[in-house]
């Protein structure tokens, strides 16, 4: 079986190497994190019936009860929630805000979304994560934290909407939320439909001029942080923001090819925060 860290490693290498420095229980915590936040993205884009998505969904629901009754949990990321998340006084509210924004692309796909669904999309599935991993890393610093998870969180999870958006809408999904587009002058349209609209990159511009304001001020937040206690967060922080300037250099009209962080550009990121 796939360590959690290998798993961290395959999937995200610089926050891996992120946190090689971190003491082992706050590193295993972050990892059990990922593992969580990674099964349920895995589970919301299979190919299962939405009543196996529900089932599995209610499942988690009652896995956390067991965790925060201390009961023993019955599968191994709860094992491992209960081992190595505990010791950190995680709020048992933030792990289910996880699990409802998971549901509410699980079983109908999003597209287009209202604001009130995209907020708390966008919260559960990147600002709260962040969130706990800061509490994790540096728990002192509640009000400065929120802030940062916030403005971290919009930033990264919309600069991946932005990239991802064709291969989105081939799955029928969208997740730019509706006022967004109508204020560019798009209906509600299949998602396939929406990414041929001529006016697709005026929407995508102005969401990349809220994206590039929340990196600011991430960036700012970052920095009054002690740096060998959040370099994980700094590294997603700038892997995050190299791909928003690849494609804002590019032009917002251009969806494909997406971006990606090859090799040379990651050992690049990695040395530059691990040495400099």
């Amino acid at each position: 079986m796939i360590s959690l860290g290998d798993m961290v490693r395959k999937n995200h290498p610089l926050l891996f190497w992120g946190m090689r420095r971190l003491p082992k229980a706050k590193r295993d915590a972050i990892y059990t994190l990922f593992a969580f936040c990674r099964h349920l993205a895995t589970l919301q884009r299979s190919d299962m019936s939405l009543t196996e998505k529900a089932e599995i969904l209610a499942a988690w629901h009652e896995e956390l009860n067991n965790i925060y009754d201390k009961r023993v949990p019955e599968t191994n990321i709860g094992r491992k929630i209960y081992k190595n998340c505990l010791r950190f006084n995680l709020p048992k509210k933030l792990w289910e805000d996880i699990l409802n924004s998971a549901e509410l692309d699980a079983q109908i796909p999003l597209v287009a979304p209202d604001e009130n669904k995209f907020i708390r999309y966008v919260d559960g599935t990147a600002v709260v994560p962040i969130e706990l991993t800061l509490m994790i890393l540096d728990g002192e610093h509640p009000l400065v934290n929120a802030e940062l998870a916030k403005n971290l969180g919009y930033a990264v999870l919309l600069t991946y909407i932005l990239r991802d958006i064709k291969d989105d809408a081939k799955r029928g999904r969208m997740y730019i939320p509706l006022g967004a587009l109508r204020e560019c002058g798009i209906e509600l349209d299949t998602p396939r439909g929406i990414i041929e609209n001529k006016n697709l990159s005026a929407v995508r511009e102005n969401i990349a001029t809220q994206v590039e304001k929340c990196y600011i001020q991430a960036e700012k937040l970052l920095d009054k942080t002690n740096k060998q206690d959040t370099l994980p967060l700094h590294m997603v922080e700038v892997s995050g923001r190299t791909l928003f300037e690849m494609m804002k250099k590019r032009g917002w009209e251009i969806i494909s090819p997406k971006p990606q962080l090859g090799f040379i550009k990651r050992v690049g990121i990695a040395y530059r925060l691990l040495f400099k």
